[in-house]
């Protein structure tokens, strides 16, 4: 089994449940197939799983790291956008509603992406490679976002929590009357879904 599936922390974790999104950070691992490192690239990217008939194998030697994802929301929490190219009419909405909830970097639609990812990376992970909170109020974050309590990852959705876990999410509950919590989402991207973006999540409606 290989460590190839990302959490909504950001972590890569070994897991037999299969992914419905594809992504990377670059080569992250080393000629044994075993993850050597957490990123090598800032663009951290969500792609399709089919995308023009294209085969690859696994962790290949000198070759990007797949790595797969539940659904977009845990996607984003992990703090990877959607791929320029086989996604790119996702990445066309992504970046006009990431410029609608982020208008306070004077950005536009011919900003190049690196700008974006720039701030990206600066709010997910920090200098020691930890994964970047912020705490907000629990009743106020847009749906798709992840939050941490006891230590477990929860996706916010229609005023309701769902656990996570690598093979999907439990039955819901009620958002708890919890105040602040601690926000696993990255900023921008929090900003981005209050602006309008929905991500793909992979609940029971």
């Amino acid at each position: 089994m290989l460590q190839n599936r990302v959490d909504p922390f950001g972590s890569i974790i070994k897991t037999p449940a299969r992914g419905a999104w594809l992504g990377n950070r670059g080569v992250i691992h080393n000629a044994r197939q075993q993850i050597v490192r957490p990123y090598k690239l800032k663009a951290w990217i969500t792609c399709a799983l089919n995308f023009k008939g294209r085969h690859r194998q696994i962790m290949q030697p000198d070759r990007w790291t797949e790595l797969f994802f539940l659904d977009e929301a845990t996607a984003f929490s992990a703090g990877h956008r959607p791929c320029a190219e086989c996604r790119y009419p996702d990445n066309r909405r992504f970046k006009n509603y990431w410029l609608k909830g982020n208008p306070q970097y004077g950005f536009d639609m011919k900003t190049p992406l690196k700008q974006i990812d720039d701030i990206i990376h600066a709010e997910r992970i920090a200098t020691d490679k930890s994964k970047i909170t912020y705490s907000n109020n629990l009743h106020t974050l847009p749906n798709g976002t992840f939050v941490s309590l006891q230590g477990n990852a929860y996706l916010v959705n229609n005023k309701q929590l769902y656990l996570w876990s690598p093979g999907g999410y439990d039955l819901p509950i009620p958002c708890p009357d919890a105040g602040e919590v601690s926000v696993l989402t990255p900023r921008s991207f929090v900003n981005m879904f209050t602006a309008g973006y929905v991500p793909q999540m992979a609940v029971v409606q």
